[in-house]
């Protein structure tokens, strides 16, 4: 039966059976077919918008299923996507009729606790790395949702509850194993393939396959103090405004982020408020439990607080606090800013919007920045965007179809209307399908990208990511 799959040239190459028996004889992973019982299931991504049909699945076991796969593509002229754990928003893991080399199986986390550093296989989620690394009490500073990758993660830059006093995740990046589009497999660091290993810091999936990545860890936890206080929607404008300026005067160890979303059912506000229109100020603390109490009860007094969920907690636990909000199979779409401050301006277009909120799981989310994150050069890594206090993202989150105009165009006209308050980039991993934005994502490093790009994918094999051209 063979396959047919798109080649560098845009055409659909003929595969034999013979050439995919031999492929299989070599591989530990599995091949994947559209006729097999399992390619529907295997094909899955976080978003349910995304319904792209690879020619063809290498499921990878290990380093060498994926340099025999990145080997078969060569020999055919093949296009490679590449899967981590499939959480991206644009599922740009995913092409119709390409070669899809699946890392998700490759889950394994390994840490030492004396050297504090960790090497993660590039499947691993978010949930394998905190779970390795809290029994010491280390932490890698991620995103907030445990079912995230660490690879999109890591590649596009990441950010967390610990970024303010621990750095990008990609700051944090010691070394990664790259299998080049040639089938190499390569180590980069400070020192070996530098510009890779900078391209990597935040430039995203388009140089080569990362195969392993070595992380910095710090000591976290394992107990912080944190969680959320929930307000009106109505004192909106003064809880906002409130917020702003205690981010000016916060230490680098507390981060608090805004949201502004219908009332989850939380158990600590009364079940009269689940539904309705609230922002809810969350909080961590990275530092001893009595400290982050002081800081965080002070979010309290901005408003007629609904209730709130502050205490002590396993920094484990909290990461996995709002995993029932970011199941997978919705549909999403996201847009995304990035702010140096949050005027008066800025504060109504939110508030106007968060009142026409276009589905019960649609929220504006305001993430802090700064600390750390900006206390690097904004050339000495790929990600560009050290003067940023604040990331917006517009996440609408639905479940039928019919709903998708209003809650992408509900979306794209928040965006608009919230441009002229921006700095003009984009966080890379919050960049939907169809909103490709390489000039915001990576602002002055993307010409340096552009020339990286034609040292190590001149033909640009892997291209199905916020693709950079080489010049």
């Amino acid at each position: 039966m063979g396959a047919r799959a798109i080649n560098v040239h845009g055409e659909l190459a003929e595969i034999s059976d013979a050439a995919l028996n031999e492929l299989r004889m070599q591989l530990k992973g599995k091949v994947i077919l559209p006729v097999d019982l399992d390619y529907d299931e295997v094909r899955k991504v976080w978003n349910g918008m995304i319904d792209q049909k690879p020619a063809l699945i290498i499921r990878s076991a290990g380093v060498a299923d994926v340099i025999y796969a990145v080997r078969f593509a060569k020999k055919f002229n093949l296009l490679i996507s590449v899967r981590g754990a499939g959480h991206n928003i644009a599922g740009r893991a995913l092409h119709d009729d390409a070669l899809l080399i699946d890392l998700s199986e490759m889950r394994a986390v390994f840490v030492d606790p004396v050297s504090k550093t960790l090497i993660a296989s590039p499947g691993a989620t978010l949930a394998d790395i905190d779970h390795e690394t809290q029994v010491y009490g280390l932490a890698l500073p991620l995103g907030i949702n445990s079912t995230t990758g660490i690879s999109g993660l890591a590649l596009g830059g990441g950010f967390g509850w610990l970024s303010r006093s621990l750095g990008l995740t990609s700051d944090n990046l010691l070394s990664a194993e790259v299998v080049t589009v040639e089938g190499e497999r390569i180590v980069c660091d400070s020192e070996n393939h530098p510009d890779l290993f900078w391209g990597l810091s935040g430039g995203g999936g388009n140089f080569g396959i990362v195969t392993s990545f070595k992380f910095r860890l710090h000591s976290v936890g394992p107990m912080l103090f944190c969680g959320p206080v929930v307000f009106s929607m109505k004192e909106g404008k003064e809880v906002l405004q409130k917020y702003r300026d205690f981010c000016k005067e916060c230490p680098e160890e507390l981060t608090v982020w805004a949201v502004l979303r219908h009332a989850p059912p939380f158990p600590f506000i009364d079940a009269k408020n689940h539904g309705n229109p609230v922002i809810i100020l969350v909080g961590v603390y990275n530092g001893p439990v009595d400290q982050g109490e002081e800081c965080l009860v002070r979010l309290k007094s901005f408003g007629t607080a609904l209730g709130d969920g502050l205490g002590p907690a396993p920094f484990e636990f909290f990461q996995k606090a709002f995993d029932p909000m970011l199941t997978p199979g919705a549909r999403n779409y996201w847009k995304s800013h990035n702010f140096i401050e949050l005027s008066d301006d800025l504060i109504d277009t939110l508030l106007q919007y968060a009142a026409t909120l276009p589905s019960k799981a649609s929220e504006i989310f305001i993430g802090q920045m700064g600390g750390k994150t900006n206390a690097v050069e904004k050339d000495s890594t790929a990600y560009p965007h050290r003067d940023v206090n604040f990331i917006m993202n517009v996440h609408t989150r639905w479940i039928d179809k019919v709903d998708d105009e209003p809650c992408i165009q509900w979306a794209r006209l928040l965006y608009e209307e919230a441009k002229p308050f921006s700095s003009g980039g984009v966080y890379v991993n919050f960049v939907s399908e169809g909103d490709d934005n390489v000039q915001g994502a990576y602002l002055q490093n993307a010409r340096r990208l552009r020339e990286l790009k034609l040292a190590y994918d001149p033909e640009n094999i892997l291209r199905f990511n916020l693709n950079i051209v080489p010049r």
